[in-house]
């Protein structure tokens, strides 16, 4: 049965899911890239298509109505399906194309893809892969919303959504440079190293989130930054040149440990040994270019 004409645009309902998820209009056309005024239209206009009133309007906010909160959960049904139909389709392009999507994690992507990668693509000579590097929270949300076939992180937290596979370990170690007063006597306790400012990932990177659960199992608090770094590689040479510690991949920094331009300190009793792991969305399958890279991998 085809559906009137007068049948709610998508976009119209996204926004207006997304009013009552953040409470206000003004928020939710910055998160959908739009000015309020085009937002606050759109939305009457959905009023009006509907012939009910799905928002109080008031001072410090928007609430839905109770039409509007029925209005919301039937929406929500909908646009799941919606994102369902994008990232199918996606994938299916991806696949028909022979191109496989990856995003990976700072480290893996840095140290781990270029040897496998170059590896596969002496395989795969007609097929394609583009690669995205991020953090591990924004590699999560590339796989969620089907805008990538597989991802690599390092992140210890647990994946609702994902399926997984081990493709590999890691160590965080603390470093500094070899004029740090650390680097003498090299060996330094937990609650120093949680005092200390360090020079670290941003908010969102795997290292950063294994770090902070470590010290939250030995009862202190979240580490702090003297300065924030958008990949493993700045946060390197920061350190090599700087006078700040750092928490790293050994991975990261074996060549500059051994050469003498960084130094591992010894924290007693903090271990921080991780999996690296492949993500994929849970329940449907990968394209076949993802599972060849895998098993090649593994």
């Amino acid at each position: 049965m085809a559906l009137p004409a007068s049948f709610p645009e998508l976009a119209s309902l996204d926004l207006f899911v997304s009013v009552v998820e953040l409470g206000s209009v003004s928020q939710a056309a910055a998160a959908h890239g739009v000015s309020q005024p085009s937002a606050s239209s759109r939305i009457k206009h959905l009023e009006r298509q509907l012939g009910m009133r799905l928002l109080n309007r008031g001072p410090s906010g928007s609430l839905p109505t109770d039409a509007g909160v029925v209005v919301a959960g039937w929406a929500e049904t909908i646009l799941r399906a919606a994102h369902e139909l994008e990232a199918g389709l996606s994938a299916f392009q991806a696949a028909q194309a022979g191109r496989l999507r990856i995003v990976a994690s700072f480290t893996i992507a840095e140290y781990l893809l270029p040897q496998w990668l170059d590896r596969f693509s002496r395989d795969h000579p007609r097929d394609s892969i583009a690669l995205e590097v991020a953090n591990s929270t924004t590699v999560i949300d590339r796989l969620r919303h089907g805008t990538a076939d597989l991802g690599f992180i390092e992140t210890p937290s647990e994946l609702d959504g994902l399926d997984e596979a081990i493709v590999g370990n890691d160590e965080l170690v603390t470093v500094v440079a070899p004029s740090h007063p650390w680097a003498t006597p090299r060996t330094v306790p937990v609650e120093a190293l949680a005092a200390t400012p360090l020079v670290m990932r941003e908010a969102g990177s795997g290292t950063r989130a294994a770090l902070a659960a470590a010290l939250r199992d030995h009862g202190l608090g979240e580490p702090s930054a003297v300065l924030e770094l958008g990949s493993t590689s700045a946060v390197r040479a920061a350190v090599v040149h700087g006078n700040s510690p750092t928490v790293i991949s050994r991975l990261a920094v074996a060549a500059e440990v051994a050469a003498g331009q960084l130094v591992e300190v010894n924290v007693p009793g903090l271990s921080i040994a991780r999996e690296l792991r492949a993500v994929w969305p849970a329940g449907t399958a990968l394209p076949s270019l993802a599972c060849a890279l895998l098993d090649d991998i593994r």
